[in-house]
């Protein structure tokens, strides 16, 4: 009976008919979603400046005090939110780095260029968390493109921020598969790292 009825020509037209129908709906839905997010960036571009959350207080953090938050991944240097870097095997339980062994340092700069892109990440947000980089950080927020507007509005204070702006971004890659330099691919600077030669 089917297969009879499927036959039919106006059958046919009926399912091209709906099918058409619903290709043409959804095409429509799409496109009017796509001008409406496009508006929405235009209007927020030109409506006002962004508004950070990221708070520059001499404490630097928003965590009790007798607890630190670290860097967590690197497998031989930490940094915690105070700006020491340490060896992991110096953390101590509540994430903070112990201040009493010797090869730990306060906002060390040691493995990154004048440019302020380093080698070693655990470096990067070290020397980032400076009290002078203050008002370099503050100038790249308030410079910070559209297309970085979703992740750093969701970083809550200045350790987030260092955090989040020494990580390997595409601003660090050239042609999208190497790095613009290989060495010091970790930047807390308001520019990317310089091209090098290839």
């Amino acid at each position: 009976l089917w297969r009879r009825l499927l036959r039919k020509r106006w059958v046919l037209g009926v399912v091209f008919g709906l099918s058409l129908v619903y290709f043409l709906t959804s095409t429509f839905k799409q496109e009017e979603r796509t001008v409406r997010d496009r508006n929405l960036l235009q209007v927020q571009e030109h409506e006002q400046p962004i508004m950070w959350k990221v708070k520059f207080s001499s404490g630097n953090s928003s965590q009790p005090s007798n607890q630190c938050r670290n860097s967590v991944q690197g497998k031989l240097l930490i940094t915690d939110e105070l700006g020491y870097i340490c060896e992991r095997k110096d953390l101590l339980v509540n994430g903070c780095c112990n201040v009493h062994v010797p090869s730990t340092k306060l906002y060390s700069c040691e493995s990154c260029l004048p440019n302020g892109c380093c080698s070693v990440y655990e470096y990067c947000v070290s020397c980032c968390l400076q009290p002078s980089k203050q008002h370099l950080l503050e100038r790249f927020l308030n410079r910070a493109a559209i297309a970085f507007q979703n992740l750093f509005m969701a970083v809550e204070d200045r350790f987030e921020l260092c955090l989040a702006k020494c990580r390997t971004s595409s601003q660090s890659v050239q042609h999208e598969n190497t790095y613009r330099d290989p060495i010091a691919k970790y930047c807390y600077g308001e520019y990317p790292p310089e091209l090098l030669p290839v």
